[in-house]
């Protein structure tokens, strides 16, 4: 069966031949385009930190400071996040809200990250990596007894005002807060 050469394809090998040609022509100046794809956006910084950077995040600075000590591997805790995360969006610059992450080292850069972006959190995750998880949790509370999720608000002046071991609840921790962001008279 003969092929019949029409316009249309005349014209459609010409401008491929031009293509081909042209961007041959580019790569042999050295000019070579820049097809690659952008990178995708990077999620969350999850930095890790040991007992000495954990004791400077728990020093007053004059505003309330709100901790939830988690893990994705904790159900619970997984179930209370969207909380967390309205939580910080309601009071961001009023208060300070950091996480800290208690899964294994290994997923400071795959598991945790990504649970993050999926729960679209913005507020600063740690990771704390400790030989002595005892004497870390000493430093937040004599009370906890390390279960998870654990959540804790300091008042401006660095005393314990609540905290809760087990899921919080968006309303009481909006409570919280009010009770310690509230005008004085």
């Amino acid at each position: 069966m003969k092929r019949r050469l029409t316009f249309r394809s005349i014209a459609g090998a010409i401008a491929f031949g031009w293509l081909f040609a042209s961007l041959f022509a580019a790569d042999a100046q050295g000019q070579r385009r820049n097809t690659a794809q952008p990178a995708p956006a990077a999620g969350p910084k999850v930095e890790k930190i040991d007992e000495k950077r954990f004791a400077e995040l728990l020093k007053p600075n004059g505003k309330p400071l709100l901790i939830n000590f988690w893990a994705t591997w904790c159900e619970p805790c997984r179930e209370e996040f969207p909380d967390l995360v309205k939580i910080d969006a309601e009071y961001k610059g009023k208060i300070d809200f950091i996480t800290i992450s208690l899964d294994f080292e290994d997923e400071i850069a795959t598991t945790v990250p990504k649970f993050l972006v999926e729960m679209k959190a913005t507020m600063p995750t740690f990771l704390l990596v400790t030989a002595d998880e005892t004497a870390a949790i000493q430093m937040v509370s004599k009370d906890w007894a390390g279960a998870l999720p654990f959540t804790v608000i300091y008042a401006p002046d660095g005393t314990m005002s609540y905290f809760r071991q087990g899921i919080v609840k968006h309303d009481v921790l909006q409570a919280e807060l009010y009770k310690l962001l509230k005008p004085t008279r």
